[in-house]
């Protein structure tokens, strides 16, 4: 029985392309590459404050910034993950990591409310720099994790963008945080943590008109 070629479908083969497949390795290692960069600028432009190694610190800048560091972490795999959805791909580490992270502005509230100090936060000259530079810092992160989750297929683009917003903006105050010498509680917990407020909103608003497929 002889078959007559179908044209539609030879035309539909001639236009496939072979695709790299998406290591989830690959994508880790281009966070780091964009959180070392942005470290590096940050060094080159402000300066990493030398007094970390000396001892200078206090024990609230290293917990809010290690938060921060580990907010960005899992909320950048959860992104990685979210380009190549897959059974039982979940977001809970970036889900429990957010939900840690929130407790620092709450105590922050907390207890300067109660020593009647809240006034503190808005006064603060250095904080507004602190979260136009933390925002800023954190766009390199941003687009490397826009740009793969446009070669992947996100479920919910708005849930990976408002994650993408997330982890750019921990990382980038983060990075900037080794820069800045002030390490109260009110401050860290306040201009710290507002960049990666923003984020969540921007990476909200941005992201799913760049990722559709």
């Amino acid at each position: 029985m002889n078959r007559l070629p179908n044209a539609l479908i030879d035309e539909l083969v001639d236009d496939l392309e072979p695709v790299r497949p998406m290591k989830l390795a690959h994508g880790i290692g281009l966070v780091a590459l964009a959180a070392l960069v942005t470290i590096g600028l940050v060094e080159l432009l402000d300066g990493l404050w030398r007094g970390i190694l000396a001892g200078e610190a206090s024990a609230y800048y290293f917990i809010a910034n290690g938060m921060l560091g580990l907010l960005g972490a899992a909320a950048a795999l959860a992104v990685l993950r979210m380009a190549s959805p897959r059974v039982g791909n979940t977001q809970e580490g970036a889900r429990w990591a957010l939900a840690m992270f929130a407790l620092l502005p709450a105590v922050a509230a907390i207890t300067l409310g109660l020593q009647g100090r809240l006034q503190q936060i808005g006064a603060d000259p250095y904080g507004l720099s602190c979260f136009l530079a933390g925002s800023g810092f954190s766009l390199l992160t941003f687009g490397a994790l826009t740009a793969w989750l446009r070669r992947g297929a996100p479920v919910s683009s708005s849930r990976a963008g408002i994650y993408t917003g997330i982890a750019a903006g921990a990382i980038g105050s983060f990075s900037y945080g080794l820069a800045c010498p002030i390490d109260t509680l009110g401050h860290l917990a306040t201009w710290h943590t507002l960049p990666v407020v923003l984020g969540a909103f921007a990476g909200r608003a941005v992201v799913p008109g760049l990722v559709r497929w």
